[in-house]
């Protein structure tokens, strides 16, 4: 079905937003939000792109839509901030959006989106997080799954440092970008995600206008809690550095 409605899930790593996606997309409802942009340019280039017979970029956005939509004409895809502005870059270079600045081309490319900003109020296990999984390239994984790190994690104050000072600038650059749209996003917080998972989907359903079942019933949820011990190692590591270098 031909998406008639859109929402755009703005983020930066590690703040829940593979938590909320999995949440939204269990509803059956929500469209299936997942990083078609990631790579920034060269979409058509990629893997998913061959899988399906793509090989142009206009190929590629219809392909996006298609697979990004549920029967009831839900639209749904994630953005982090990190690579958004690649991504309208290489968007331009299509005649039908050249000169568009940042608030028109997604209002024209996404039929004018809602938009949905993932938060996580603790800084500093995002960053923990960030740096973790960086170094294993284990962003998420799902029940029954058996991944091998990359390699194994070792912390490192001035990797987590600059993380978090990423963290800060990708709230403030969403927020520009909202400011400029004049949107006020609905704003979702990790911390509250976890403690209400269906009923934050919900929500969101209610927001988009989504006409609900009487009885919704959500699909299994498989993503696996990836903190452990040592997030909180480094958690108190580089606090506990943080505060000794500014008290120097």
């Amino acid at each position: 079905m031909k998406p008639h409605i859109f929402y755009v899930v703005c983020a930066a790593q590690r703040s829940g937003s593979f938590l909320l996606c999995e949440a939204l997309k269990n509803t059956g409802l929500a469209g299936v939000p997942e990083e078609y942009f990631l790579n920034g340019e060269g979409w058509e280039d990629g893997e998913w792109a061959r899988r399906h017979g793509v090989t142009s970029r206009p190929a590629f956005l219809r392909l996006v839509l298609e697979k990004g939509t549920t029967p009831n004409g839900v639209f749904g895809t994630k953005i982090m901030w990190n690579y958004f502005h690649k991504m309208l870059e290489s968007l331009r270079e299509l005649p039908e959006y050249e000169g568009m600045d940042a608030p028109e081309l997604m209002a024209t490319l996404f039929s004018h989106p809602h938009y949905i900003w993932m938060l996580r109020r603790d800084k500093v296990r995002q960053a923990v997080s960030w740096a973790k999984a960086g170094q294993t390239d284990m962003y998420a994984w799902h029940k029954g799954e058996k991944l091998k790190p990359k390699q194994e994690p070792a912390f490192d104050f001035t990797l987590i440092d600059n993380l978090h000072k990423l963290i800060l600038e990708g709230e403030a650059g969403w927020r520009n970008f909202f400011e400029a749209c004049g949107v006020r996003p609905v704003q979702i917080v990790y911390e509250e995600l976890v403690e209400a998972y269906e009923k934050t989907a919900i929500g969101i359903l209610e927001y988009l206008n989504v006409t609900l079942p009487e009885n919704l019933v959500f699909g299994e949820r498989q993503l696996q809690k990836q903190a452990d011990a040592v997030n909180e190692e480094w958690v108190e590591r580089y606090t506990r550095m943080k505060q000794a270098g500014k008290r120097t």
